[in-house]
């Protein structure tokens, strides 16, 4: 034991040693244009992924979740699987959209390194914690180091908008004792709240003419119409009262107050200026905390804005139309992302923290993220994760997007300790 306790410390100094491998791992996948949207762009960069886990022993699944968007899964057989624990490390390879008018230094997908950071789409979000992470193991390989317990990589396509390449993992059956998903987190360790998109419908079965409005809105007009339009606002008005409810009702620690948002996105209704509006439709954006879940929420929602309607005598028999969700903000405008509480006491977590604090020799920061990642299906699947990774949220998605090379190096380093220790556990 001794002797592999120095073997992977040597390892572990390798990472400083050869920073520049890992900086041009890190440019090597930002020059994959992968930005989500327009998506369907990340095969040459997961074929990339798949073809340096084969070399390193990997048994590679790769398949098509959207055409041009495939799953990499790598799978690392243990030595002694049945008697140590399993690991899943998981990111995405899609990074945030580029608009045509941003300011780049060079080009988002031409990376420049200096003054100690890397630029480029992608580097916080997130293809630095997947460089990190894939160095990790490589260093492990080169030194000859077997794991008795199974490594499953997972690079997935689709986070960026809400396409859940995660869920389709979860979905072909792959299970882990612990997960760590490699996401932007300043090398916190962090659950996160949850998110759903949805669609509330105020609709009219008839259509009326707009100079019948006068006989919808005076006295003795006697025509039982309305405005799906204006109704709507009665839809909004109870939205509103519910968000502050929830504010002064709920909170979770480590999540700033009032958190959990209803955020009124976009508005469609009408038809033409001639017609009174038959149907208008309100899409949301829905916050809730890490101890909440989606169903839980839609349903409060769904219940408050039904009592909402049985105040109004046109929308008590007009009740508004409910859809929650949707697998792709591209392909059908809906997206979940269901929270991720992270337990303190679980042993994945402590070593992670033990992992961290023996490398890094400062004290881990567990707390919770302030958007959301993936990591949530592990949660929604009953697979114990933590969101663990380099790069600060105020980088993500920025024109000249960075990472320290500092953070990406301790991340690394941490990375391979905890492969190393958590693979040796005993079940």
């Amino acid at each position: 034991m001794a002797r592999l306790a120095q073997e992977l410390d040597e390892v572990i100094q390798q990472v400083e040693e050869r920073q520049t491998e890992l900086i041009q791992l890190v440019e090597r996948l930002v020059r994959f244009e992968t930005p989500s949207p327009p998506a369907r762009n990340t095969a040459e960069a997961q074929r990339f992924i798949a073809e340096f886990l084969q070399e390193k022993g990997f048994q590679i699944d790769q398949w098509e979740v959207y055409p041009g968007d495939p799953n990499v899964v790598g799978v690392l057989k243990g030595q002694a699987p049945e008697m140590y624990k399993s690991l899943i490390i998981n990111g995405h390879i899609d990074v945030a959209e580029v608009c045509a008018d941003e300011s780049w230094e060079t080009g988002p997908f031409t990376p420049v390194v200096r003054d100690g950071v890397i630029i480029g789409r992608g580097v916080a979000d997130m293809k630095g914690g997947l460089a990190g992470a894939l160095f990790a193991i490589q260093l492990l390989d080169e030194a000859g180091i077997r794991l008795p317990g199974d490594l499953i990589f997972q690079s997935v396509i689709g986070e960026e908008v809400g396409e859940a390449g995660t869920l389709e993992c979860c979905k072909r059956g792959y299970r882990a004792d612990f997960a760590v998903v490699v996401d932007t987190s300043d090398l916190h360790l962090q659950g996160q709240g949850g998110v759903i998109t949805g669609w509330i419908t105020v609709k009219s079965q008839q259509t009326w003419h707009d100079a019948t409005r006068r006989s919808m809105i005076h006295a003795g007009g006697k025509l039982f119409g309305a405005s799906a339009i204006e109704k709507m606002m009665k839809i909004l008005q109870g939205l509103q009262d519910l968000e502050r409810h929830w504010a002064v009702m709920k909170s979770y620690p480590g999540c700033a107050p009032g958190a959990n948002t209803i955020n009124p996105a976009v508005i469609e209704g009408g038809r033409h200026a001639a017609f009174i509006a038959d149907e208008c439709r309100l899409w949301i954006t829905v916050h809730f905390y890490p101890n909440e879940t989606y169903e839980e929420v839609t349903k409060e929602i769904e219940e408050h804005i039904g009592r909402v309607a049985q105040s109004d005598p046109w929308l008590r028999d007009h009740p508004p139309l409910f859809k929650w969700g949707g697998s792709s903000m591209i392909e059908d405008r809906g997206e979940i992302f269901p929270s991720l509480e992270v337990d303190p006491e679980h042993p994945g977590v402590k070593a992670l923290q033990a992992s961290h604090e023996l490398v890094l020799r400062r004290t881990a920061v567990t707390d919770v993220s302030a958007t959301v990642t993936d990591g949530g299906w592990f949660g929604d699947a009953g697979i114990p994760a933590v969101i663990y990774g380099p790069g600060r949220l105020e980088h993500a998605h920025a024109v000249n997007e960075q990472i320290s090379i500092g953070q990406l190096v301790d991340f690394t380093k941490v990375m391979l300790k905890f492969i190393y220790e958590w693979c040796r556990t005993e079940r």
